[in-house]
């Protein structure tokens, strides 16, 4: 992998470590709901991007059409780096909560991104690492 790649991952990793972190604080706390939300939408935006990486350069797959998170998604399933629906879910809950400015949508997920989400987001990871082993 390049060190753009290595650079990206980091950068999701740290992301990551970060977001865990909600699950030790208040969530009835407006300013850390924020910040959950913030932070799930940079993390997410990362995981993909990461994915992409991994599929052009691990399995040399280069036939996306746009590079879209819903195609980058898609074909991610396919090559097993994730392994069911819900990162189909999360990207719609990033999607809503780039527009959340009263802070609804966050509110109603949060629990979902804190129990469920963060979950997914590190089986990604150790699927990734376990690839850069093998490389």
């Amino acid at each position: 992998m390049d060190v753009k790649f290595e650079k990206r991952f980091q950068s999701f990793k740290n992301s990551l470590d970060s977001l865990t972190e909600a699950r030790e604080r208040d969530m009835a706390d407006s300013f850390v709901l924020s910040g959950t939300s913030a932070k799930f939408s940079i993390t997410f935006d990362l995981a993909w991007k990461v994915m992409k990486d991994i599929l052009i350069q691990h399995y040399a797959m280069t036939g996306f059409v746009s590079g879209s998170p819903r195609e980058v998604l898609k074909t991610s399933y396919q090559a097993d780096l994730i392994d069911d629906d819900i990162w189909m879910e999360m990207l719609k809950i990033r999607n809503q909560l780039a527009h959340d400015y009263d802070g609804v949508i966050v509110k109603e997920y949060c629990q979902r991104i804190v129990h469920e989400y963060i979950d997914k987001l590190w089986e990604f990871r150790k699927c990734v690492e376990k690839i850069l082993e093998t490389d």
